[in-house]
């Protein structure tokens, strides 16, 4: 089955208002069986759109028969909800329903592509979401799961408040607080800001999973080709909001591979070990950045040890 821009035009602008009860139309089964997502004929199953500080924010749910929890999933820079059926059929599987949704400029939502102008509208979506589980009152606790940015806004969150009444866990995979050589980075920036708003993205071997490397490369229209600027701005100005933060009681759950050379993990789980009390580390020795698309035997590992504390 292909999947072209035309195609995904067409859904993102025939999007409706996501309401619960809202069938899940041939259009978004066909995106939903594309990108191994389709879970419609075991559980409910919805796709929709908000609207949160000026963003058309495009939101899933999956609802099992009986759920004992909810798991909110946050993907990472450049990815998109589709990317995830991994850690969603895992959730599924484990009784829970799942919230999920593409951040701005990211997917199906709206917004210039893989560009924000500051992380904490970040914060403003993720209330948007927040109230959506309300409305659909997706049964407690809800777990929060982010991976790489999607952990660094759950870091913020955590750090800056509030979290719902209804939180569970929060697991964080592989995240972001400062990306690797931020150094050359802000040097890179202050000679490029004022002049480029706009780089050529250059894909990285961030998984040890081959399939899923050409599939984001050759057969995924939803994959930004830029490194917008403002986006780097935008982290620059936040990390400070992180590495200055009062420490904050939550302790929550961190996978990280070690073999990463996405963010500067070593820095990173200092920052979290500092802010957070006594978080919880899983290390993957030979595991890359991308962990919800690493190989089975990772995820396995990884997997096993985050359903033990989940209680499943």
């Amino acid at each position: 089955m292909l999947m072209d821009q035309s195609f995904l035009d067409t859904l993102v602008e025939q999007l409706p208002e996501l309401e619960p009860g809202q069938p899940f139309n041939p259009a978004a089964r066909q995106y939903a069986a594309y990108y191994g997502i389709d879970f419609s004929a075991e559980v409910q199953q919805h796709l929709g759109r908000i609207t949160v500080d000026g963003f058309d924010v495009a939101v899933q749910v999956w609802r099992p028969s009986a759920p004992c929890g909810t798991l909110v999933l946050l993907h990472g820079y450049y990815d998109h909800m589709g990317l995830y059926r991994h850690l969603i059929r895992w959730a599924l599987g484990q009784r829970l329903a799942v919230l999920a949704f593409d951040l701005p400029g990211h997917g199906l939502s709206s917004g210039e592509r893989a560009s924000i102008d500051c992380f904490l509208r970040y914060q403003q979506v993720l209330d948007g979401v927040f109230e959506q589980g309300r409305l659909w009152k997706l049964p407690a606790p809800w777990h929060f799961l982010g991976q790489s940015t999607g952990g660094a806004i759950l870091i913020d969150r955590l750090l800056h408040g509030p979290m719902p009444e209804q939180a569970g866990q929060t697991i964080l995979m592989a995240p972001l607080v400062r990306p690797r050589q931020w150094g050359v980075s802000q040097f890179s920036l202050k000679l490029l800001g004022g002049f480029i708003q706009q780089l050529g993205r250059r894909f990285s071997d961030n998984s040890t999973d081959v399939d899923f490397l050409e599939f984001i490369r050759q057969h995924d229209p939803l994959q930004a080709q830029v490194l917008p600027v403002a986006w780097v701005q935008a982290l620059d100005k936040w990390i400070p909001r992180i590495e200055t933060a009062t420490p904050a009681s939550h302790r929550p759950l961190i996978v990280q591979g070690q073999a990463d050379g996405t963010v500067d993990w070593q820095h990173n789980i200092k920052v979290l070990q500092d802010k957070f009390d006594a978080p919880e580390l899983f290390y993957l020795p030979e595991a890359r950045h991308h962990l919800a698309n690493e190989k089975p035997r990772y995820r396995r590992q990884y997997l096993d040890w985050l359903g033990e504390r989940l209680g499943h």
